[in-house]
């Protein structure tokens, strides 16, 4: 059935194929219709910062940018929905066309900018919601805020939707906001990454809850970037690290008609350049923090393979783009069996 929707979606511009899928699947949650397609896996439940996940995969961020249809993709089998990036204020985004579908490399590129409804719209949209499923809340600054006050940015949205989710992801790694990036290193980070973790504490105290913060990094980065970034990360206290955000890098898809546009490669290709950091930042670590590997996984034996190289959960995007809800239960299936393999110590 998703090889013909698939075939359909894909004649469409991919923004439009986009918004008309979110679309379909959220109607399908107002009407109650989520159990024509549910799959619940049986799958080892996996705790990672506290929190028991049904099973070791994930969506990633980007998808579901407004949270419009997040109950919908959780019962698609997802042991954990990332929503956002969301900003505090609503934003357009960057001029379109900005998304690009690669389909000879099984990728994407994209400049979408952080288009989203802003934090507000998110909070109504959850609140809607009886979800059941672990739900995390991907948080941004808008454009019009300068590097220098971008933690006020993160910091309003952390202190508004930290109620209703069960972490919360600081995205420091979009290549589609000038200077993201910078904020990924040195004292930058830290005078960044310490008032969310210094809110989330003080939350914890007063509510008796605690809400997991992440961070999610880029792949461009050298071995000692990552690991200064690994222990900046220690030192501030934040409960885990996700690895990889999309690349710059045009290397494996040199040639294709769309390599020159601006924007993040995402997919296949970029599987390899993620597992590295994922392996760079775990043998760093040496358990200190636990890592969610992303990027590239399009096959069940991609997700185990970053388990292999020391993620403790995995979340896909651009592999369900292509290959849908059996993605999900291949990966499930697979990181299942790698789970209870190395548990049991055989």
């Amino acid at each position: 059935m998703y090889n013909l929707a698939r075939s359909l979606l894909f004649k469409l511009d991919p923004e439009v194929s986009h918004e008309l899928s979110l679309d379909v699947l959220g109607a399908s949650a107002r009407l109650g219709l989520t159990s024509l397609y549910a799959h619940e896996a049986a799958a080892t439940p996996v705790n990672v910062m506290g929190i028991e996940f049904p099973n070791a995969v994930g969506l990633a961020a980007g998808l579901d940018k407004n949270a419009d249809a997040f109950e919908a993709l959780g019962a698609l089998g997802f042991g954990f929905v990332e929503v956002g990036t969301v900003t505090p204020k609503g934003q357009s985004g960057n001029p379109k066309p900005r998304l690009f579908r690669l389909p000879e490399h099984e990728a994407i590129i994209n400049r979408m900018g952080f288009n989203n409804k802003g934090v507000e719209h998110m909070v109504s949209r959850i609140r809607q919601h009886q979800f059941k499923g672990v739900l995390g809340v991907n948080i941004g600054k808008n454009l019009t805020t300068s590097v220098e006050d971008a933690a006020s940015d993160y910091l309003t949205c952390l202190e508004q939707v930290i109620p209703y989710a069960d972490y919360i992801t600081a995205n420091i790694s979009s290549p589609n906001t000038p200077g993201l990036r910078s904020l990924q290193f040195g004292e930058s980070l830290a005078q960044l990454i310490s008032p969310l973790v210094e809110a989330k504490n003080r939350y914890a105290a007063e509510n008796g809850r605690t809400v997991p913060l992440a961070v999610k990094i880029a792949p461009d980065m050298s071995d000692d970037e990552i690991k200064m970034v690994a222990d900046t990360l220690v030192e501030q206290k934040v409960d885990a690290i996700i690895a990889t955000n999309t690349t710059l890098s045009r290397d494996a898809v040199a040639g294709h008609k769309y390599a020159t546009e601006a924007g993040g490669l995402s997919g296949a290709p970029v599987k390899d350049a993620s597992t590295h950091v994922v392996s760079v930042l775990c043998d760093h670590l040496q358990s200190e923090l636990p890592v969610i590997g992303v990027g590239g996984i399009l096959s069940g034996a991609d997700a185990v393979e970053k388990l292999q190289a020391g993620a403790k959960l995995v979340q896909i995007y651009s592999g369900f783009i292509y290959r849908g809800p059996e993605l999900v239960h291949e990966a499930i299936a697979a990181t299942d069996a790698y789970i209870r393999k190395n548990r049991l110590g055989k």
